[in-house]
């Protein structure tokens, strides 16, 4: 019988590589069994590459099997060698603990941690690790791993030419240790991780059948790397990733960044990041399809994902601030939400004194000419924060000044620009 979760994972395009899918098919069809998932606390955010293992790891929850969502404490002040050309800068014990709480924050966002049969649970590889010695670790675990055997691991080969420390060298073995660790202590049977983890994955299933007399039921999945249409990276913007942070990356940026999707893309995403039924999913495609411009799907998309990392408020806020963009009303939008909404347009430090609208949108580079200026002011071109000015004579002084230290300016149906008083 074809496990449902499989299937639906399968349909998704979630699943990349496995270790033995006969036997964790059979293994879920037979019982609720507890999977986890690893995040090293490198920031104190994820941004939304790493959250497609986690969010798989929630589809598992759903079915009714146990999450365990592993911090590295441990292995973050290590470094894994995966994906990289270079040495990690080591973090200290102190940066180490306050990304291991930002974390620990954002799981919870996803997860149900109730105490269920199947609530989620965090662990912190640092209680198993951090008081291990030197001399266990060698004797322990050093010995189970061949150094050919770590060689031929991709993430280390890659690495030979460049260089590779013997700090991150060790990293698969920790992280081995750690599926040991778990199988042990919380009956964890299966690991779930990005597509460059298969190393480190099938080192902990090495280990778990080194260190027990039994067959060990022990699996390991990958979830392909995520991609665009056009084969650029996945979840970078001009500004940089895209954080599931609130002050990194703010609800209404997070919004855009999904509704931005494009036609191409969305109903991928839609598979791979909500938790959407199929019906909903294929219905959304149909839309693409028939009615492209109304951008139905784009619109679900931010908003599930907007919903679920930042709650209802979250999703409100990025809405409220969109349709007053798209309508041109600033005048509904807080003092708080239009510093968001502009963070990123252009902007200009000016003086503080009182101007003549004509002489500041000069000053300020926003028309070319005082010929220009007038002409705007005269057309209705000119809007400050939300308030159209068509009187020539306008002069722009503190009521305008919002904070008493900046106000946004529109040239036209869509150009923007924040001038800073100082």
């Amino acid at each position: 019988m074809t496990n449902q979760l499989i299937e639906d994972l399968q349909w998704r395009g979630l699943l990349y590589q496995q270790t033995d899918a006969e036997g964790m098919e059979k293994l879920l069809n037979e019982e609720s069994v507890s999977l986890y998932v690893g995040v090293d606390p490198t920031a104190d955010s994820m941004h939304i590459g790493h959250i497609v293992p986690l969010l798989t790891l929630r589809r598992f929850q759903q079915a009714g099997h146990r999450p365990v969502l592993l911090v590295g404490g441990a292995t973050g002040m290590i470094g894994d060698p995966s994906g990289r050309s270079s040495e990690r800068n080591l973090l200290t014990a102190e940066q180490i603990e306050k990304n291991v709480a930002g974390l620990k924050a954002q799981m919870e966002r996803i997860f149900d941690f109730g105490e269920g049969e199947n609530g989620a649970i965090l662990v912190n590889n640092y209680d198993w690790v951090g008081g291990m010695s030197v001399i266990d670790f060698l004797r322990d675990y050093g010995k189970l791993v061949n150094v050919n055997y770590l060689l031929a691991k991709d993430t280390i080969a890659s690495r030979l030419e460049t260089g590779i420390s013997f700090t991150e060298f060790t990293y698969t073995i920790l992280q081995g240790l750690d599926f040991s660790h778990l199988y042990d202590n919380h009956n964890v049977r299966i690991q779930v991780g990005g597509s460059d983890q298969w190393g480190n994955i099938t080192t902990g299933l090495e280990i778990i059948r080194k260190t027990h007399d039994e067959e060990a039921k022990a699996f390991g999945i990958t979830i392909p790397l995520v991609t665009k249409a056009d084969g650029t990276k996945f979840g970078k913007t001009a500004g940089g990733a895209v954080w599931l942070d609130a002050e990194k990356t703010s609800p209404y940026e997070f919004y855009q960044f999904w509704i931005n999707t494009a036609d191409a893309d969305v109903v991928k995403y839609l598979k791979i990041f909500t938790f959407l039924s199929r019906e909903e999913i294929e219905a959304l495609e149909v839309a693409v399809q028939e009615e492209p411009h109304l951008r139905k799907a784009q619109k679900t998309l931010a908003a599930e994902m907007t919903k679920l990392i930042h709650g209802e408020e979250g999703l409100e806020q990025a809405e409220r601030i969109t349709a007053a963009l798209f309508s041109g009303d600033l005048k509904s939008l807080s003092v708080d939400e239009m510093k968001v909404a502009f963070a990123g347009v252009p902007s200009v430090e000016i003086g503080k004194e009182d101007k003549n609208i004509v002489d500041l949108i000069v000053e300020a580079g926003i028309s070319s000419s005082k010929r220009q200026a007038r002409e705007d002011v005269t057309n209705g071109a000119i809007s400050i924060n939300g308030e159209k000015v068509t009187d020539l004579d306008y002069i722009v002084d503190a009521k305008d000044r919002l904070e008493d230290a900046f106000a946004i300016i529109r040239r036209g149906k869509k150009k923007y620009h924040m001038v800073k008083f100082i």
